[in-house]
């Protein structure tokens, strides 16, 4: 058969004809093609957008089998539209929308499209509920919504859009559902937020707004959940707020607020969730709180509170987790706390608590998270703390706990016998209560889940017991006790067991061979025992040995010769007279008895630096998996993503993660190395830039910082792993008297490491947020400053920040980072007098400028005890005092560079220790 070289072409031209026909009578599928063809489809994910060629109009509507589009029964009339999570971009024109006159629904979330917000959205007279959270919208929000008399849900999570709050929205009366979290938003929330006749849900945290909270949202009366926090308010919690009676989720934390919590907030009878963490509020907990019998979740963690948790808490039956964590509470915990039947989190660390923790806590719970770390508890444990969820820590009901950190009390009794049937147990902790003695438990090594047990400088005695069944023991730390006997062959079974520690006990007979062909081994410390015989070989042959030191035992023989044993230096083996071979001298030298001790004396000291230094460079082997990454900074151990997932109870999802409504926790990784956590959420648009800035802090090293170690992250979340320091911070410590060179030296300490970031990073780093409790303390009580950069940061996350700042002095600095490094000044001579004063003067910048200074130097030499017999110390804080004079110079101008002001404290008598 014959074909005509014409019939191609016209068959073309006949089929383009027909669609042409077709979309004149479908203009739905017309105006969705058009805008198919405006915006970008990275994953062809509207593929099927497509008329068949051959078909005839039929008054239906193409677009009706299309992914995305909800049509009417008859598929005439589109009413709904849902390109959500469909990996869209592009800008959003709007020239196609006004063929939807019927629209009901309108959902393109989770996306990246950009631009400003189409007007023409607001002509869909119709729609109830649009959806535009998850993208990158920008610019002010467009005036016009008031068109939409029958929206009942706007949600606008996550976009860029910034200027004010639109006023607008609060016409729409039949508005249920308000979204405008995670934008750049600034100014303050209208008073006109109060008016909602219908709203349910309001969300507006994580922002940039300021000014006071408008009293006038205690007159939503139906809102059921407000979040608001994350912002930078001023002044304090409206006390209207307890007018807002359905109210069953609150949360404003992170928000700058001061001042005391009001104690109406009793009558939100149904509120069950309550998060003010991370503000600045102070006095005490209203005990009329316990009126809130519906409450679940109670977190004040990182404020300024003071005074006792109320003994009224015990009507709080569904109380299921109370963080307190970071204040300056004290007195003892009410007995009434042990008898929550609900409670299965108990976060009080970093506090002045003292006397016993109560006989019945766990007992009669579902207890899961318990941390009192950092308090000054005495008394024992009580026996039943893990009993349902029992310390009285009686472990027998407590089958579901997973972490327990006692550490730094003055507990005593013994760890409590039946600790074995903590079945789910993966963290133990109790170092450093001197007086807590007993014995270990005979199955404590039995626990299936078992990760990690602590329990140095706590007077422990008897023998170690067998080791049955640790297959997931990674971290035994029990040095500085009086443990007697061998340790056990049975030590074999431990085969993820990567760090050991034993040294300062009174350990004898030979080193076991079992112990040294563990796979896993990293470290080992066996160091002042009285171990005899010969060193086993098989340490020679591990893969993974770092740090072995066996030094001040009875360890007789060769060392055996290999390149890894000989490379632990001479101090993992000196104090063992009757040792020879390199490192030490070669056997066949006689040692002389004067050299000896000389050697001795020389690497007593060493050993212990060593032994602390190597066991960070242990890492664990396996890496990380999934969307998750990890970047461990220089000299530290590589942990990888999944080490710090693990340490949350997790894998690989955020979810999973235990129950810290917080941004800040403890975590302790596989390696039993506990660290400080930070958790942010970002964009994947922010991930790059942010993560530049983080590396910047994680390389500026000094020894008044405190040391970022990493950090781990995805598209949606980091989080940032610090030190974890032993000694608390400035704020706790403030009220205790410290001699004149204390202060000295706490004050020089903070000088030098603002000086680090003001002159010696590049660009430089404005802390951005100094003040008493960001000043932590190491093992040699050294002031370490915390939290520097990271309000820097924050404005990266969010898109706000001032261009890159350059070095100080160069002249090149904008003015938004002059204005931070200049308030960094200001706020160092604010810490001054809060130092000055023992902490009964903070903020007091303003005062000591109104005063004369012969009547502020009296003062604080009377504060201080500085007699006329001392003129030293006169003389000295005098100098000090000038120092804080210039520091808070009302004029930014004024004031002296850190540098300069570092120049005039060098004469200091604490300068240099």
């Amino acid at each position: 058969m014959e074909i005509s070289p014409w019939s191609l072409p016209f068959n073309l031209l006949f089929t383009s004809m027909l669609i042409v026909v077709v979309l004149a009578a479908d203009p739905y599928s017309k105006a969705l093609l058009s805008l198919k063809s405006q915006i970008i489809d990275g994953s062809n994910s509207l593929d099927d957008w497509k008329v068949p060629p051959g078909e005839t109009p039929s008054g239906k509507v193409h677009a009706c089998s299309w992914s995305g589009v909800k049509c009417n029964k008859n598929s005439t009339i589109v009413v709904g539209l849902n390109l959500g999570m469909k990996n869209l971009a592009g800008e959003l024109l709007g020239n196609q929308l006004s063929v939807f006159t019927q629209l009901v629904e309108l959902n393109v979330s989770q996306n990246a499209f950009s631009g400003e917000l189409p007007v023409e959205i607001f002509n869909l007279s119709k729609l109830t509920t649009l959806d535009i959270s998850g993208n990158n919208f920008s610019g002010r929000f467009p005036n016009g919504i008031t068109g939409l008399k029958k929206l009942v849900v706007l949600d606008a999570l996550s976009n860029s859009f910034s200027g004010p709050l639109p006023v607008e929205v609060t016409e729409l009366e039949s508005l249920k559902v308000l979204n405008l979290a995670g934008s750049y938003f600034d100014g303050e929330i209208p008073s006109s937020y109060g008016s909602f006749k219908s709203l349910e849900y309001l969300h507006l945290a994580g922002n940039s707004l300021t000014g006071k909270i408008p009293p006038e949202l205690g007159k939503l009366k139906t809102v059921t959940h407000m979040e608001i926090g994350y912002n930078f308010y001023e002044g304090s919690i409206p006390w209207e707020l307890s007018n807002m009676t359905e109210l069953q989720y609150l949360d404003i934390a992170g928000a700058n607020l001061s001042g005391s919590i009001p104690k109406q907030l009793c009558n939100l009878y149904k509120l069950e969730s309550l998060f003010l963490f991370r503000n600045q509020l102070m006095g005490s907990i209203p005990w009329e709180f316990s009126q809130m019998v519906s409450l679940i979740n109670l977190d004040l963690s990182d404020n300024l509170i003071s005074g006792p948790i109320p003994e009224s808490f015990g009507e709080l039956k569904k109380l299921k987790l109370l963080s307190l964590m970071f204040n300056e509470m004290n007195g003892t915990v009410p007995d009434t706390i042990a008898e929550l039947p609900s409670m299965e989190t108990l976060f009080i660390w970093n506090n002045f608590f003292t006397g016993s923790l109560p006989e019945n806590l766990g007992r009669h719970s579902r207890l899961r998270w318990l941390d009192v770390s950092n308090n000054s508890f005495v008394g024992s444990i009580p026996p039943g703390v893990c009993a349902g969820g029992d310390i009285p820590l009686n472990f027998s009901h407590l089958h579901g706990i997973r972490y327990i950190d006692l550490s730094g009390n003055r507990f005593t009794g013994g760890i409590p016998a039946d600790i074995s049937k903590a079945l789910k147990l993966q963290y133990f902790s109790v170092s450093n209560n001197p007086e807590l003695g007993g014995t270990i438990p005979w199955k404590t090594w039995s626990l299936p889940f078992l990760q990690n047990f602590s329990a140095s400088f706590c007077n422990i005695s008897g023998n170690l017991p067998p080791f049955r069944s640790c297959k997931s023991l990674v971290v035994v730390e029990l040095q500085k006790n009086t443990i007697s006997g061998s340790i056990p062959n049975s030590i074999s079974n431990c085969q993820s067991l990567e760090i050991i520690n034993l040294a300062r006990n009174h350990l004898s007979d030979h080193i076991p061979k079992e112990l040294a062909s563990l796979l896993s081994l990293g470290v080992v410390d066996l160091s002042h025992n009285d171990f005899r015989g010969s060193i086993p070989a098989e340490f020679a042959k591990s893969s993974s040995l770092v740090l072995l030191n066996v030094s001040f035992n009875d360890i007789s023989g060769t060392i055996p010769s290999h390149e890894l044993l000989q490379s632990m230096g001479s101090s993992a083996y000196t104090g063992n007279p009757k040792l020879c071979g390199a490192p030490l001298q070669s056997c066949s030298t006689a040692i002389d008895g004067k050299k000896l001790r000389l050697i001795l004396l020389i690497s007593a000291g060493v050993v212990i630096l060593i032994a602390a230094t190597v066991s960070l460079l242990i890492h664990l082997r396996k890496g990380s998996k999934g969307q998750w990454k990890m970047n461990s900074f220089i000299g530290l151990p590589q942990f990888t993503a999944n080490d710090v997932l693990r340490s949350f109870n997790a894998t690989d999802s955020k979810e999973e993660l235990p129950p810290f409504s917080g941004a800040f926790c403890k975590a302790v990784l596989p390696t039993g190395i506990t660290v400080l956590v930070k958790k942010l959420e970002w964009e994947p648009k922010r991930v790059k830039i942010a993560s530049e800035f983080i590396t910047q802090l994680g390389n500026s090293r000094h020894m008044n910082l405190i040391r970022l170690l990493g950090f781990c992250y995805n598209n949606q979340l980091t989080y940032l792993l610090y030190d974890c320091l032993p000694n608390g911070n400035l704020a706790e410590k403030l009220r205790m008297q410290r001699d004149w060179g204390m202060k000295c030296r706490i004050i020089i300490g903070i000088a030098k490491g603002l000086c680090f970031l003001h002159h010696d990073c590049n660009p430089a780093i404005p802390h951005g947020d100094l003040k008493s409790s960001n000043v932590m303390f190491d093992d040699n009580f050294e002031p370490r400053l915390a939290d520097f950069g990271f309000k820097h940061l924050i404005q990266l996350i969010k898109g706000t920040v001032p261009a890159t700042s350059s070095r100080l002095g160069t002249g090149e600095f904008n003015d938004a980072i002059k204005d931070e490094l200049y308030k960094d000044i200001y706020n160092f001579g604010e810490l001054i007098l809060e130092i000055l004063t023992n902490g009964k003067v903070i903020k007091g910048g303003a005062s000591i400028q109104s005063k004369p200074k012969d009547v502020v130097l009296r003062e604080l030499y009377d504060e201080n005890e500085a007699g006329s017999t001392n003129s030293l110390q006169e003389d000295e804080m005098k100098q000090v005092v000038d120092v804080a004079l210039l520091c808070t110079k009302s004029r930014a101008v004024d004031r002296p560079s850190i540098e300069d002001a570092l120049k005039l404290l060098s004469g200091l008598k604490a300068n240099g220790k």
